[in-house]
């Protein structure tokens, strides 16, 4: 290769891949001397590219991080997915990050081959975004110490705030961040109560790496997802209900969708159903929908919920 800028480009590109480059595949990739690529990156350096250089045998070149953003070389896929990201993060709910992500694909956008700018524009003609609903904000450096934390595996402090408003200290070898729905959570392992635990990331004040490194823990179960969604769930109210509904027992189970041991037929048209709901009005919902009648006999808090319901509904039918 004997245009100079044009292999000055495919050698930044080359190093941008985040991995260590042997002089010798350099040359090969390059099609010149290991000297040429030598000089090669003295250029990249006096431009202002922070280039790493190790010598041995396994040595080699690679791009670390500088004091200044040097500019990013990327290929056609690259570019149209981090445009239609940074229009995605546009409405993401980490505090902040809204904004600079519409400077950011301002920027993209501008220097967008007119090809790709039309792959982009069609993306975002064709599809539409619901707006951010309102809710806890992240501060995004929370984010960025909590995930430097679980990459150095290194301990991490901050200061906790409870559902019920108290605020605590907290000691965690943190695992994973794990995002659910328009939430971050942080998955560690609390030190002190000696337990996996999750945390809301909008919850988290003041976090610190402590400096002591530990050897990451198997979590329970091996999933990081599984293992929140199942917390999650098991911190939730859980109501537990006993009904008797006029209606066949096959009827009442392909309504609900419900398994065969959770209804139990009394006769032809009548059967028990024994189930449960995280929340009251959605097993109030779920009875309604069936169409039929019913008696519930447990939880009286249900029972109170459908007089309400039916009070409402007498009122709005005037």
């Amino acid at each position: 290769m004997t245009d100079t800028p044009g292999r000055l480009l495919t050698l930044l590109s080359l190093l941008q891949t985040p991995r260590e480059w042997p002089g010798g595949e350099l040359a090969d990739r390059l099609g010149v001397s290991p000297r040429t690529v030598r000089r090669d990156i003295d250029r990249l350096r006096g431009l202002g590219y922070p280039i790493e250089g190790t010598t041995g045998p396994d040595g080699g070149y690679r791009l670390v991080a500088g004091t200044a953003m040097p500019p990013l070389l990327l290929d056609d896929e690259e570019s149209v997915a981090i445009a239609v990201s940074l229009r995605t993060a546009a409405g993401n709910a980490v505090d902040g990050i809204g904004e600079a992500s519409v400077r950011a694909l301002a920027k993209l956008e501008q220097v967008l081959p007119a090809r790709l700018r039309r792959r982009v524009g069609t993306l975002n003609t064709a599809t539409v975004a619901m707006p951010p609903p309102d809710g806890p904000r992240v501060d995004p450096d929370v984010l960025a110490a909590a995930a430097a934390a679980v990459t150095n595996r290194e301990a991490l402090r901050f200061a906790y705030v409870k559902a019920d408003g108290t605020e605590g200290r907290r000691k965690v070898e943190p695992y994973r961040l794990v995002a659910a729905g328009r939430r971050w959570y942080l998955l560690a392992h609390d030190t002190e109560r000696d337990d996996w635990r999750i945390f809301r990331a909008d919850r988290i004040r003041e976090p610190h790496p402590t400096g002591q490194r530990f050897a990451p823990r198997d979590v329970p179960g091996g999933d990081a997802v599984a293992f929140v969604t199942d917390r999650m769930y098991s911190l939730a109210p859980v109501h537990t209900a006993t009904v008797t509904l006029r209606a066949p027992a096959e009827e009442v189970r392909l309504g609900l969708g419900a398994a065969p041991d959770d209804v139990t037929p009394i006769d032809e048209r009548t059967c028990r159903l024994d189930t449960y709901a995280d929340t009251l009005p959605w097993l109030a919902a779920r009875l309604l929908m069936l169409g039929c009648d019913f008696t519930v006999h447990d939880p009286p808090e249900l029972v109170e919920h459908l007089r309400d319901l039916g009070a409402r509904a007498a009122r709005a039918a005037g």
